[in-house]
């Protein structure tokens, strides 16, 4: 149940990274706020970690995107969504959906030229800045969310 929730709140990040290019606050923030209190309240992450483990995937977050947003390859918004997914979850989930984003997003590099011209017209509004070539800095959420439903999968 604790995934389920998981998932949608990552599908509403991604989908709306994906429009907008941008990830409300309300969505990172809100939920991390709500993942901290949980932390604390329990001893556990959402997912049932130690809160050691959440306190150091919450630092290997960090760790990982503080650089990227340094060197403006990487948002606020992406900063924050990572930082969230370490404090729901463990470092392996925050890694497996780090390298399963990178591994995704590669895969869409290469695809998303060819799928590009065969989605439908309200799909491709919807998705805007996903569409090949128009920018270098692509929308981070969507990625995460196929890396964090790959180590769904591959751990359970």
């Amino acid at each position: 149940m604790q995934s389920l929730v998981l998932l949608i709140w990552l599908t509403l990040c991604a989908a709306q990274d994906a429009r907008e290019r941008h990830i409300g606050n309300g969505l990172t923030v809100g939920a991390g706020v709500l993942a901290l209190i949980y932390l604390l309240w329990t001893g556990t992450t959402w997912l049932g970690a130690e809160a050691v483990q959440g306190g150091g995937a919450l630092l290997l977050a960090l760790a990982f995107t503080l650089p990227g947003y340094a060197v403006r390859r990487m948002g606020a918004g992406d900063v924050k969504l990572m930082a969230t997914l370490g404090l729901a979850t463990d470092g392996t989930h925050l890694l497996g959906g780090f390298i399963g984003a990178g591994v995704a997003s590669v895969l869409w590099l290469l695809l998303a030229p060819r799928l590009w011209l065969h989605m439908g017209q309200g799909l491709r509004a919807r998705l805007r800045y996903l569409e090949p070539g128009t920018s270098k800095k692509q929308p981070f959420a969507p990625f995460v969310l196929v890396g964090v439903l790959l180590t769904l999968a591959w751990m359970h």
